[in-house]
C-alpha cells in the first residue's frame, strides 16, 4: 500500500497555514509523525481520515483519490483521535460491539469473538461490563485503541495513542503496533512522545510550523546530531547560565554538582564530553539548527521518556 501526498495545504479562515505545501509518500509499515503541538500533525491526520478537506493539494491511497473515493477509503481506515470519548450509558463491550457494527461486521458471533479478542489485547476484558464512561483515562485510551483495531484496517491512524498510558501499557501498545507493522498495512503514529517513534518506526517525518522539515529514518535524523551533543560537569553556580545559554535536554544531580546534557556546537569553558545522540537529541538539534523559531527545547511539548 502507498499514500501519496502532493502539495497539500490547509488554511483556517485566512490565517497562517496549518499545513504548508506538504509533499510526502508513506509506504506499508510503521510511519512516525513527530513534532510539537501546533506543528500541524492533527490537521494532517484529520485530512487523511476524511474528516477534513484540504485547502489545496491531493492525497491518493493506492488508486483511490481522497476527495472522490471517500467511502472506499473510509472502509480501509481505523482511527484513534487525540480526543476520544464514549457514550454515557453503554458498557465497555457494548461500545466495542457498536464499533464493530459501524465497521460493517454483521455476524453476531463474529463480533462477539472480535470484541473478546481486542478486550484481551488491550487488557480490558475484566472491565467488559463496566460502563465505558466510568473507565479511567488510561483505560478509555486502551478502549479507543481497541475500537481502531477491531475492523482489521489496512490503514491505521493513531493520534497521540499512548498519552495517559502507564509505562507497561505503553510498551504493550508498542508491541502490538510492531506486530501489525509486519503485515501489509500502513500504520501512522502521530505523537510528541519521542520514545513511541524510536521504539517502533522505521520511517518518520518531522513537522514544524506546518511544513515537513525532515523525512527519513530515525537513524538518519540521529546522524545529523553527531558531534553536537555534550554532557557538562556543572557546579551549582553554573547551572542557571548553562540553562540560559544552551538547549538543555536533561539535568541530573551528581557528587560534584550536576550532569547536564546539552545540544550545542561547543560548550566553551565548561568541562564536558561528547556523547552519542539519540532521537530526542536529534529532534532538538534539528529545531535549533534548521529553524528560526521561538520554540525552546526546555518548553517543547515533548515527552522524551523512552520506557
Amino acid at each position: 500500500m502507498k499514500i501519496q501526498i502532493q502539495n497539500l495545504s490547509k488554511i483556517y479562515n485566512g490565517s497562517k497555514p496549518a499545513l504548508d505545501n506538504i509533499n510526502m509518500e508513506i509506504n506499508s509499515g510503521l510511519f512516525g509523525l513527530l513534532g510539537p503541538n501546533g506543528a500541524g500533525k492533527t490537521t494532517l491526520m484529520r485530512i487523511l481520515v476524511t474528516l477534513m478537506k484540504p485547502s489545496e493539494g491531493s492525497v491518493t491511497i493506492d488508486n483511490f483519490d481522497l476527495q472522490r473515493h471517500r467511502k472506499e477509503i473510509r472502509q480501509m481506515l481505523g482511527y484513534l483521535p487525540q480526543e476520544f470519548s464514549t457514550f454515557p450509558k453503554i458498557k465497555t463491550w457494548e461500545f466495542l460491539d457498536y464499533s464493530a457494527r459501524l465497521a460493517g461486521i454483521k455476524s453476531n458471533s463474529q463480533r462477539s469473538q472480535l470484541v473478546d479478542k481486542y478486550l484481551e489485547q488491550v487488557d480490558l476484558f475484566a472491565a467488559r461490563d463496566r460502563l465505558a464512561s466510568k473507565l479511567s483515562g488510561g483505560m478509555k485510551r486502551r478502549l479507543g485503541i481497541a475500537q481502531a483495531l477491531i475492523s482489521d484496517p489496512k490503514i491505521l491512524v493513531v493520534d497521540e495513542p499512548t498519552t495517559g498510558l502507564d509505562p507497561e501499557e505503553r510498551i504493550r501498545f508498542r508491541n502490538l503496533l510492531t506486530e501489525m507493522g509486519q503485515e501489509e498495512k500502513i500504520i501512522i503514529l502521530s505523537t510528541h512522545i519521542v520514545g513511541d517513534i524510536s521504539s517502533t518506526c522505521n520511517e518518520m517525518a518531522l513537522l514544524v510550523d506546518g511544513r515537513v522539515g525532515f523525512k527519513g529514518s530515525p537513524a538518519e535524523l540521529i546522524k545529523q546530531a553527531e558531534g553536537y551533543v555534550f554532557e557538562i560537569e556543572a557546579r551549582d553556580n553554573d547551572l542557571a547560565n548553562i540553562q540560559e545559554k544552551y538547549a538543555v535536554i536533561s539535568t541530573i544531580p551528581s557528587e560534584s554538582g550536576w550532569k547536564v546534557q546539552v545540544v550545542a556546537k561547543n560548550t566553551g569553558q565548561y568541562l564536558s564530553q561528547s556523547i552519542d545522540p539519540n532521537l530526542e537529541h536529534a529532534y532538538v538539534h534539528f529545531i535549533e539548527h534548521h529553524y528560526d523559531t521561538d520554540i525552546k527545547p526546555d518548553v517543547m511539548d515533548l515527552d522524551f521518556k523512552d520506557d
